[in-house]
């Protein structure tokens, strides 16, 4: 006969007990819980451990260091080496009993408690130092009643696994003190420039006195409020009795010797590419930036005369690794990055779009047409200049940047292929079809994303990813077709560049590129390359307010050249301008009329319509032989009634 095993009885009893003492049980498991989430969120052998790497630390294309982003590891501090007069600064004006009580100050609880009511309001904490030091470490800065119960049950925890010293270390190692500096050694040398342990009593209060409102009482934003922080701090060391009156009332004024003001190189490239790592990225990053090109461009935006606008200015190599980058005027720690963030009109430098789609339709840049007056339901475009040219190249059309030839051009070719030729390079930012001014840059975009789409051209595939991280490097892929796209965009690029709007950007070695304007001189650009850089340049102001006078071919077209003539550039494998063609279309000749009224009395009209074969046997020299040299345009007539076009009048504009 089987016994049964003897623990039966001993389970049976042990469940009787629970089933007669319920509440118990409850009680065992919710502490189990508690105890069990309290080792998750404060492990025990991580209470006291030295601070781990955090944050990246970016690295140029020469291998070296120019910034850290994320949070700093913090400088180890021992509380218990550190002068007695450090130490009670900041027990005096955060908890003068800290040694004395446990995980919570149940005395000075209640003090606050009654201060706050006799002021009506919170105007005294209870919070202990570990309760702080719990707070920075395992939780958020959350104002609610859920963070302050997980912060209680963590501090007894802490109190349980710490000494009082290590606690007060670990806390002074966690403590913000403004300015983007983590923990007492960082705060020391960066306001007084010394270690925690040389601190005066005046610069010890001081930066105790910081850790109530660091953004507001930091000595780089408001000296005096700094100052009467520092004062209130000895006041406080005084009635503890850690130092007497006559101690406190001796100590001058602390000198800093901060600014405020980070000393960082590249500070805008490094803002832009930590947006754009993940989030778990820590370490050291290997960038694309190269440090003798962004010294170039932050001297050559410090030395540019703006006049109060703003201005914005990204370099890259034709396959979009980011060489330099500069936001803005002046960098400031979370500054608004003009490259990535502002989406401004393009004006004329979105023609690029329009004539890529017209390529794609099997224009060629010697096909005609005709630069006169326009009407599209209520809207009438103008050009940037007085009077029209009649008929022209598209070549020279692009060169002196027509708007009445650019929506032709675009109409004929289909705004659909104009936006999808402008998605093709790259541009992500929502492209109205339905707008007639689309093809005169009127959709907002990025700087980035233009001189990414600018880029295509010089590589001869896309779209071309921009980056900023080594190693990230992909090629397009998509080739651009030499005869049809690539080599006829290089030769209106190269005219407008060097004969054209552009002219003021001309190297010495190829140049290629295209002014831009909007409507007021609100928005002026000049975007291109030369040998192996792309660079785009916007001026303008960040209330979209007007800028009398200003145009893409004047302030940042000479930005541009001041900055791209200065570095050593590399010759570019780019196919030969493509040959003459036999027969020359005439585009957007659907939006020309005879007699077209455009309600300009001043306006000169041009005689139409234009008949093709008139064009071509009247009005053109015609080329039969293809192996001949190429055609590099016609020499520009003069408007009708109008004057003759010059590039380097005041009131030129797109």
């Amino acid at each position: 006969m089987n016994e049964a095993p003897a623990t039966l009885p001993e389970t049976g009893r042990l469940r009787r007990q629970m089933r007669a003492h319920p509440g118990l049980v409850v009680l065992a498991a919710v502490l189990l819980l508690l105890v069990a989430w309290q080792t998750w969120t404060a492990p025990p052998w991580k209470l006291n451990a030295p601070p781990v790497a955090a944050g990246v630390d970016l690295l140029d294309a020469n291998g070296k260091v120019f910034a850290h982003r994320g949070p700093r590891p913090s400088e180890r501090i021992d509380a218990a080496a550190l002068p007695a007069h450090v130490r009670s600064a900041f027990l005096a004006i955060e908890d003068r009993r800290f040694y004395a009580h446990g995980a919570l100050d149940y005395r000075g609880l209640a003090r606050a408690v009654l201060a706050n009511l006799r002021a009506g309001g919170v105007s005294q904490g209870g919070s202990t130092i570990t309760q702080q030091y719990v707070k920075n470490a395992f939780l958020t800065h959350d104002r609610t009643w859920t963070r302050k119960f997980k912060e209680l049950l963590l501090a007894d925890w802490v109190e349980n696994w710490m000494s009082k010293d290590q606690i007060l270390s670990r806390y002074l190692e966690k403590a913000y003190f403004g300015a983007q500096q983590t923990g007492l050694a960082a705060a020391s040398r960066f306001y007084f420039d010394r270690a925690p342990e040389d601190l005066t009593l005046g610069q010890a209060a001081m930066l105790a006195g910081l850790v109530k409102a660091p953004s507001r009482l930091a000595p780089t934003v408001d000296r005096a409020a700094a100052r009467a922080r520092m004062r209130v701090v000895l006041g406080a060391m005084a009635d503890a009795e850690f130092i007497t009156p006559a101690e406190a009332k001796a100590v001058r004024n602390p000198r800093v010797v901060s600014s405020g003001r980070p000393r960082e190189s590249a500070g805008w490239f490094a803002d832009w590419l930590y947006t754009r790592l993940p989030d778990d990225a820590t370490g050291a990053i290997r960038t694309t930036l190269e440090p003798e090109i962004q010294r170039r461009a932050e001297r050559v935006v410090d030395q540019a005369r703006l006049g109060g606008a703003e201005i914005a200015l990204i370099a890259l190599r034709p396959d979009g690794r980011v060489a330099a980058l500069v936001g803005g005027s002046d960098w400031q720690p979370g500054a608004f990055n003009r490259v990535s963030q502002a989406r401004r009109q393009p004006g004329s430098t979105f023609k690029l779009f329009d004539y890529l789609a017209a390529f794609r339709s099997g224009a060629r840049p010697d096909d005609i047409v005709v630069d006169s007056p326009l009407v599209i339901g209520d809207w009438r475009p103008s050009n940037g200049y007085r009077g029209y040219y009649g008929p022209m190249t598209l070549r020279e059309a692009f060169a002196i940047s027509s708007n009445t030839a650019a929506v032709r051009i675009a109409r004929a070719a289909g705004y659909r292929e104009v936006v999808k030729a402008a998605h093709d390079l790259g541009v992500v930012s929502p492209l109205p079809e339905d707008a007639p001014s689309l093809p005169l840059g009127t959709a907002n975009l990025t700087l980035e994303e233009l001189a990414g789409a600018y880029a295509a051209f010089a590589l001869g595939r896309y779209p071309v990813p921009v980056h900023g991280r080594a190693g990230a490097d992909k090629l397009p892929p998509n080739r651009l077709d030499q005869r049809r796209e690539w080599a006829p965009m290089l030769d209106l690029l190269w005219q407008s560049a060097n004969e054209g709007t552009g002219r003021r950007a001309s190297l010495s070695l190829p140049t290629f590129g295209k002014t831009g304007t909007t409507q007021d001189g609100r928005d002026a650009l000049f975007v291109g390359f030369a040998g192996d850089l792309v660079t785009a340049v916007w001026i303008g102001r960040d209330d979209n307010k007007p800028i009398p006078g200003a145009s893409g071919g004047q302030l940042p077209a000479r930005i541009w050249r001041n900055f791209m003539s200065g570095l050593a550039l590399k010759p570019l494998a780019i196919p030969m301008p493509p040959q003459a063609s036999r027969i020359r279309r005439v585009w957007g000749a659907e939006d020309t009329s005879e007699g077209e009224d455009t309600g300009e009395e001043d306006a000169p009209l041009i005689q139409l319509p234009i008949d093709p074969r008139a064009v071509l046997e009247g009005l053109l020299p015609r080329r039969d032989d293809r192996s001949g040299p190429p055609d590099q345009g016609l020499p520009l007539p003069p408007p009708q009634d109008g004057p003759r076009y010059d590039p380097d009048a005041p009131e030129d504009m797109e």
